[in-house]
């Protein structure tokens, strides 16, 4: 092969491969052409929400003072509270003298009133209120170091494994601490599990007590795309934002930790949502419980068992390559019974053009019992010249 074929050609290998990994996960959107955003803060993390690629990062797993983004965690439980009817937002909060002391951002609520729970919930989210931090915890579990304990619980089960609570409110604390990429999985769990309480974080402005607080999240002004999710500020942790933007039906999810401005922050995150649409593509390849093969099962008392996914399945590829990719269905050939629903059984690989972009695991969507004795002698042969 002529010198300079063999270098284009080459060339064209590795551009592949890139846009290959970077799809997978493998790969971070910076190294490839055209590069990520040079955004100035101490970290980043842009990640599309449906299929969780990263498309672009820096110090994703540094631990970070997430300053008021803790009130994501705070509201996060609230939520699950009012699912499990444990509160309502009919509710009376007491305000106790603690919460209405809190320094910092509040809503101006008064000690020893009481107050419907969903005013306190609009305090908590728009108006970034400490007194409605503590109030609200108090009002769940009864002290605000209970309700703690159960946000890291929830960190644990979310599997926030470089996050740990202090407080409900984010105010500074030796051990108060997460990172960008578990800031983006509690973000996940809030716009997926409860749609409808996220919408609380679009609202710009809130009125309480006579006093009018805005929304500090510039970009529900500049960007009607974007509909929350979460400021934060202190000296110490700088100036925070997690940002989340739908387009069509794509959505992404930005993190921005540790700016040196309000501006800043809101300028950085909206450079990455803009790339992260500009560049890049989701799209669903299977529904939940699709069955996607039919996998051989020996010495049961079936043959095969559906094999397929339990979940919704996206992926995010670089723009143009849809109509390239392809799905790939590799069994396991060796499964014997007993089968439990939930099993690996196989994969379905993705790829584009010739090259692997996404493997994911095939389920066994049924439950295959062990046959009778002339079954599985029966099968023990047959296996043995099937393999």
């Amino acid at each position: 092969m002529y010198p300079l074929l063999r270098q284009f050609h080459q060339f064209l290998l590795v551009t592949f491969l890139t846009g290959s990994l970077i799809a997978a996960g493998l790969l971070n959107a910076e190294e490839i052409t055209p590069k990520a955003p040079n955004i100035a803060a101490k970290s980043y993390l842009l990640v599309d929400f449906r299929s969780g690629a990263e498309l672009a990062a820096k110090n994703p797993d540094k631990r970070i003072e997430p300053a008021s983004i803790t009130k994501l965690m705070t509201a996060y439980i609230i939520y699950q509270e009012l699912a499990k009817g444990n509160i309502t937002l009919k509710d009376r909060v007491l305000i106790s003298e603690k919460a209405w002391k809190m320094e910092g951002s509040r809503m101006f609520v008064e000690a020893g009133k009481k107050v419907p729970l969903n005013r306190i919930l609009h305090g908590l989210v728009i108006q970034s209120g400490n007194d409605a931090a503590v109030a609200l915890a108090e009002h769940v579990a009864g002290s605000e170091a209970t309700f703690v304990d159960k946000m890291n619980a929830e960190a644990k089960r979310l599997g926030m494994n470089g996050t740990h609570f202090a407080n409900s409110t984010g105010w500074p604390a030796e051990d108060h601490y997460t990172t960008a990429r578990d800031i983006v999985k509690l973000t996940r769990a809030v716009i997926k599990e409860f749609p409808e309480n996220y919408k609380l974080h679009s609202i710009k402005e809130y009125s309480y007590n006579g006093i009018k607080q805005y929304n500090r999240n510039k970009l529900l002004w500049r960007d009607k795309t974007v509909d929350g999710v979460k400021t934060g500020h202190t000296e110490s942790a700088g100036y925070c934002l997690v940002a989340s933007a739908k387009r069509d039906n794509m959505r992404l999810i930005s993190v921005v930790l540790g700016a040196k401005s309000d501006k800043l922050r809101a300028d950085v995150s909206q450079e990455l949502l803009e790339y992260g649409f500009r560049f890049f593509e989701t799209h669903k390849l299977y529904d939940a419980g699709s069955v996607l093969a039919e996998a051989r099962v020996w010495k049961g008392n079936k043959t095969t068992v559906p094999a397929g996914i339990t979940e919704d399945f996206y992926v995010t590829i670089q723009k143009g390559h849809y109509k390239q990719l392809k799905g790939l269905m590799e069994l396991n050939k060796q499964l014997d019974a007993p089968v439990k629903r939930g099993d690996i059984v196989g994969s379905a690989i993705i790829k584009d053009g010739d090259k692997i972009v996404l493997q994911m695991p095939l389920l066994a969507l049924d439950a295959i019992d062990e046959g009778g004795m002339w079954t599985k002698i029966v099968d023990s042969v047959k296996k043995l010249f099937a393999n």
